[in-house]
């Protein structure tokens, strides 16, 4: 099963606002950048959909490694998802999960890859997420325009 690296990111300029999204995926040498933008949306749904335009990207199933600065859909991947599945897709609070078309297409996106999940701190240097931070705030900017 081929390795791969993933780095993404989402933007927004408002919450809700013009939105963008950017991501790397990476494979040994080979390096594809992806980015894509929305013109009424939130940071989060642009996090989520970075992920999922980027593990949809993929031809085969992978080993994947996704880096993200999204504590949100880190958590909601690794932690809450079980629970909203078992509940109905109800949060903890009763009340429906947000996003949850995306959480069921970025669900589907990872289904066929074995996904390991990692946290980056935003905006601290990490050269990865500071260029896929330049992709979604680009493509951000142009829709705003």
């Amino acid at each position: 099963m081929k390795r791969v690296e993933i780095f993404t990111d989402g933007a927004c300029k408002g919450n809700p606002g013009p939105g963008g999204w950017g991501a790397l995926l990476r494979m040994g040498k080979h390096e594809k950048e992806m980015s894509g933008a929305d013109k009424e949306t939130t940071n989060n749904r642009m996090e989520m959909t970075a992920a999922i335009r980027a593990l949809n990207a993929l031809i085969e199933p992978c080993q994947v490694d996704l880096y993200s600065d999204s504590k949100y859909m880190l958590d909601g991947m690794t932690k809450w998802i079980a629970g909203w599945q078992k509940r109905g897709w109800v949060n903890a609070s009763k009340k429906p999960v947000r996003n949850a078309d995306l959480w069921h297409e970025l669900i589907a996106a990872a289904e066929p890859h074995e996904v390991r999940w990692h946290w980056v701190k935003g905006h601290s240097g990490h050269e990865e997420n500071d260029r896929v931070d330049r992709l979604a705030s680009d493509a951000a900017e142009q829709v705003r325009a």
